[in-house]
């Protein structure tokens, strides 16, 4: 979609937009605003006429850096053209969304487990713990939480709906999931300058050909979630130890 940069907001210059569009751009604009009004009924649907929070993770699946859930209240009836399941999106499109995302959200907030907290617990429960701190961080409470799959947040004294694929079924769901994945991906970035070796830059912990390529090498660093194949990084962070503790010293 050419025209999504320009289109930052529903309210934003929308007669002079619609105006300088051509039939096709304006066919895509009217296909997604009968797709999110489509999402926004269905959530009304499923959650009633209150606040309804979207809460979503990213970073389940990564060799290295946290998992980052956020939780998002957007007004009724908010519209953000382009707001979509993050991994279907670009990273420029998820920057141009996430600025409207907090510019219009009612309440936002996000959490984080570190790469030691996973080992400690295991990845499901620090997501959820995630998850939890997400939506205690919101400064307004919702009547309703609808999280992205088939589980309920344990332990959350709030009425909850689990949904699969939630996040490309409704918008506020949509907003969390590019919340989430935005946050982790700037921290991932952040900490490439620290640890260059492993093009955190690009790969954002996910075990690309290169990434795997540097764990061989290097070992794994303090972002490497120990307990995770499939390079069994406990064995490479034992295998370096047993090599530096046994190796000659320099005569």
């Amino acid at each position: 979609m050419r025209w999504l940069g320009d289109c930052r907001t529903w309210e934003s210059s929308a007669r002079s937009i619609w105006l300088s569009m051509d039939r096709t751009q304006r066919l895509d604009w009217l296909r997604e605003c009968r797709r999110l009004r489509r999402s926004i009924r269905l959530q009304r649907k499923l959650a009633g006429d209150g606040l309804a929070a979207g809460v979503d993770e990213a970073g389940r699946g990564p060799l290295a850096g946290p998992v980052v859930a956020a939780a998002v209240i957007l007004p009724p009836g908010c519209i953000i053209i382009g707001l979509d399941d993050s991994k279907k999106l670009t990273s420029r499109t998820r920057e141009h969304l996430l600025g409207d995302i907090y510019r219009r959200a009612v309440a936002l907030g996000v959490g984080f487990r570190s790469a030691e907290c996973i080992d400690r617990t295991g990845i499901k429960p620090a997501t959820f713990s995630a998850m939890t701190d997400a939506v205690r961080r919101l400064l307004i409470s919702p009547d309703t939480v609808l999280v992205d799959g088939k589980d309920d947040i344990p332990g959350l004294q709030i009425n909850q709906r689990s949904v699969v694929r939630g996040d490309e079924r409704f918008t506020s769901v949509a907003a969390a999931s590019v919340v989430a994945k935005e946050v982790r991906d700037r921290f991932m970035r952040a900490r490439h300058d620290l640890y260059p070796q492993y093009d955190f830059t690009n790969n954002k912990g996910y075990a690309t050909r290169k990434h795997r390529r540097a764990l061989r090498r290097f070992g794994p660093c303090v972002l490497h979630r120990r307990s995770f194949s499939p390079l069994n990084l406990r064995q490479i962070d034992l295998f370096k130890k047993q090599v530096s503790s046994t190796a000659e010293p320099e005569q």
